[in-house]
């Protein structure tokens, strides 16, 4: 990977995919209130619900290269923010969420190369293994190890435990797997790891727009403990 160089006081270029999701909201509000933005754009499906000066809102049916190329989106993008996913029970197949977790994530990564991206930061999952005999953590490993060959001076991975946050707000369903986890980490907070431990969408978001300001080199796996300070 070539050396980044600290961003400038003002000025960037960002681009976030899924900040109608719960941390990539988080994101997009992290970006908007950041003075060394100078433009935020998203792309998604969905337009979400705010609206400021310096934000642009770009609508696509598809997440991949072709639709991303023909969208009217930016000309340049210095940092990306990938905030994509789904459960297999909400996608509706293992071949659905394939296609999100890891066609979409890729698409818009290569996008983001060809307008000139150097940084990109990026929502994967505690467990993301590409050897993983689980199909939902071997599919993250896999987009994390496929993420590092395209390029990007700087990749920050954030690795979230199980997440917190108001999904209703977003016309998300429930997770029952998350409620469950929730309900019993709130009993057993204090025997829980820092690592597993739930933790707030704002924090994951803070954490990804933190390391991507500070610039640096090469990949950063910035795990749940690290997230929850």
């Amino acid at each position: 990977m070539v050396a980044r160089e600290a961003a400038p006081a003002a000025g960037r270029v960002a681009l976030v995919a899924g900040a109608t999701g719960l941390v990539g909201r988080e994101v997009l509000a992290a970006l908007l209130a950041d003075n060394r933005c100078a433009q935020v754009h998203c792309v998604g499906r969905r337009a979400p619900p705010v609206q400021q000066a310096k934000l642009r809102i770009h609508l696509v049916e598809r997440l991949d290269e072709q639709a991303l190329s023909a969208s009217n989106s930016p000309t340049h993008i210095d940092d990306l923010y990938i905030a994509l996913g789904t459960t297999i029970k909400v996608a509706g197949s293992k071949e659905a969420f394939r296609a999100l977790d890891h066609d979409a994530v890729l698409a818009v990564a290569r996008f983001g190369r060809t307008r000139g991206a150097t940084a990109l930061g990026v929502v994967s999952a505690m467990g993301a293994d590409p050897r993983s005999g689980v199909f939902y953590n071997r599919v993250k490993g896999e987009t994390e190890r496929d993420l590092e060959q395209l390029g990007y001076a700087l990749l920050v991975i954030a690795r979230p435990s199980v997440l917190t946050g108001d999904r209703s707000t977003l016309g998300q369903p429930a997770r029952a797997g998350e409620n469950l986890a929730l309900a019993a980490m709130r009993w057993l907070t204090h025997l829980t790891p820092a690592n597993y431990r739930p933790i707030a969408a704002g924090k994951v978001a803070r954490a990804l727009v933190t390391r991507l300001a500070r610039g640096g080199a090469g990949k950063q796996l910035v795990l749940s403990g690290a997230m929850q300070d």
